[in-house]
């Protein structure tokens, strides 16, 4: 980035994409990445962001049960679940339940996924719908799976880059520099893809060998806004308007920067 000209960077991290909002609202951040869940609902709104970027699509979600408990999703009627709510996950889970029509059957509350496991081993909880990583690193320490956004049309996630339009009324050429340094970092990690998952299964903490199963690299595009994600995330935007989660609709097109 400093390469490109843009000086005095700074990084922050958030548990979660709503408190990436709120400092996105409040002026404290220029740029993020995040869920398309959480970045939808902000732009729904009314705030003024522009989409950037498409990062990662097709991302699955997962729903892990507590041991000795329920193993299909008719058996998690008259239970509680457990997810991230404002996430991808969220969305996943809802559309899920809205799908097999247990919705009113089901209790679903907010638990953030560093908590999850803990929850499952008490049994305060019957499932927990998760992340791509956590989902699989899971079920390799024995909690069944009952489902994943992987059997389903549309109810995997999208991960976006996100900008106010405040920052980009002063640094007009961001987004064409931004979306070049990304494609080319995209080609490279590619090509050295074991050192990716080196480096990825070091910093989160897991075993390469979920990382492999949590992020394929198909799902990462060298271009801003691969068509594949494109639908998904207008069904996803959908979804969340249908529901009232989203408290306006907005054109995809109108959000996306249209490079120069």
């Amino acid at each position: 980035m400093q390469k490109a000209g843009f000086k005095n960077i700074t990084f922050s991290r958030f548990p979660n994409g709503p408190d990436l909002n709120e400092a996105l609202v409040a002026g404290q951040l220029d740029v993020g990445s995040l869920g398309d869940t959480p970045a939808i609902v902000l732009r729904a709104r009314g705030q003024e962001t522009r989409l950037l970027r498409i990062s990662q699509f097709n991302t699955t979600a997962w729903l892990v049960a507590k041991k000795n408990g329920p193993r299909s999703l008719a058996e998690l009627k008259g239970q509680k679940i457990a997810t991230q709510k404002g996430s991808y996950m969220h969305r996943y889970l809802l559309g899920l339940l809205a799908e097999t029509k247990i919705a009113k059957d089901v209790k679903v509350v907010h638990l953030m996924t560093t908590e999850a496991k803990a929850a499952l081993e008490r049994g305060d909880i019957a499932a927990y719908a998760t992340s791509s990583d956590l989902g699989p690193f899971l079920k390799s320490q024995g909690f069944p799976v009952i489902d994943s956004s992987a059997n389903h049309k549309g109810l995997s996630g999208t991960s976006l880059v996100i900008a106010t339009e405040s920052f980009l009324a002063k640094q007009p050429d961001f987004p064409q520099k931004f979306n070049a340094i990304l494609t080319e970092a995209t080609k490279d990690l590619k090509a050295n893809s074991e050192e990716y998952y080196q480096y990825h299964a070091q910093t989160t903490k897991y075993p390469i060998n979920i990382i492999k199963v949590s992020f394929p690299l198909k799902q990462v595009s060298e271009e801003p806004l691969p068509a594949e994600g494109v639908e998904l995330l207008e069904g996803t935007k959908n979804f969340l308007v249908s529901q009232g989660l989203a408290k306006s609709d907005f054109k995809l097109t109108d959000w996306a920067v249209k490079e120069k």
